[in-house]
């Protein structure tokens, strides 16, 4: 069962962000394991699961699994443009072994509320009785999926279980408490009120690169706490993200290069001395 503190990983890549990493995916699994966290979400917003193709992200799930070795739980995300590859991605989730499978709304197309019930009733059906989970993003997908949606994908889907909500502010964010789902908390600003809330545990960018901070918060939530990581989240946002992420994590010893997938970016030389200034700083402090 999907609980506690989860990473949203990024996704090791090399020549330049064009071909998985094979070899890296254990290390940024270990990095997870030992940090004390409960689950990783592969190939979200964090991890460029969109801009890769639907084989890698096979490829790349199954190296995921592999590396957790039922260490920690390993949820797919499995969202994509068309509902054909979202469907592929999901099923092949629940066959690689994965602990549960999430989806967000197809970015572009703002679809209403019979197209999203189609879509994700169709992914749903594709990975049970894996737990499903919605992934709510409405600034990444253009559009929000409304809590009702959500009910009436309840009566369609046996197998949906909760959702990742990464809206912000509080409000946004709030009216997607429902009862009887698990949720899971986005912006690690809102850990604190999620988890007070009634949220079973927190998803988080910001894990990948500092897993113990993010963990602790998670174990013992509190608003100084939550704050702190908003502060660290700020600061990782004022960079390409994934990639700083990757380099926060190199930094610390993993065995990770930074190159992200095209139109991602890497940091520039300035960059990259700016982000190891910070890190020396908050090191020292």
């Amino acid at each position: 069962m999907l609980r506690g503190a989860v990473a949203a990983s990024v996704t090791p890549l090399r020549d330049g962000g064009a071909t998985l990493d094979d070899a890296a995916f254990a290390a940024v699994v270990d990095d997870l394991v030992n940090a004390g966290l409960d689950g990783v979400l592969a190939f979200g917003t964090n991890g460029e699961g969109v801009l890769l193709q639907v084989d890698e992200r096979r490829r790349g799930l199954e190296l995921f699994v592999a590396a957790a070795a039922g260490r920690l739980a390993v949820a797919a995300h499995c969202g994509a443009q068309t509902t054909a590859d979202t469907v592929a991605l999901a099923s092949h989730a629940a066959e690689a072994g994965a602990d549960a499978v999430a989806v967000i709304a197809p970015p572009y197309f703002a679809l209403d509320e019979p197209a999203q019930l189609a879509h994700f009733t169709a992914a749903a059906e594709a990975c049970a009785p894996l737990p499903f989970y919605v992934y709510e993003f409405e600034r990444a997908s253009g559009y929000a999926v409304a809590p009702v949606t959500v009910a009436r994908l309840a009566e369609r889907a046996p197998n949906l279980a909760g959702m990742k909500v990464s809206d912000t502010p509080w409000a946004s964010f709030a009216p997607y408490l429902i009862e009887g789902l698990d949720i899971f908390v986005g912006p690690e600003a809102l850990i604190h009120l999620g988890l007070t809330g009634g949220a079973v545990g927190a998803v988080s960018a910001l894990a990948s690169a500092f897993p113990r901070e993010v963990a602790a918060v998670v174990r013992e939530p509190s608003e100084q706490g939550a704050a702190r990581l908003g502060e660290l989240r700020a600061a990782v946002e004022r960079f390409p993200r994934q990639a700083a992420c990757k380099r926060i994590a190199g930094r610390r010893g993993v065995r990770l290069q930074p190159d992200v997938r095209l139109p991602l970016r890497d940091l520039t030389a300035a960059e990259a001395a700016e982000l190891d200034a910070w890190l020396e700083h908050i090191v020292d402090s």
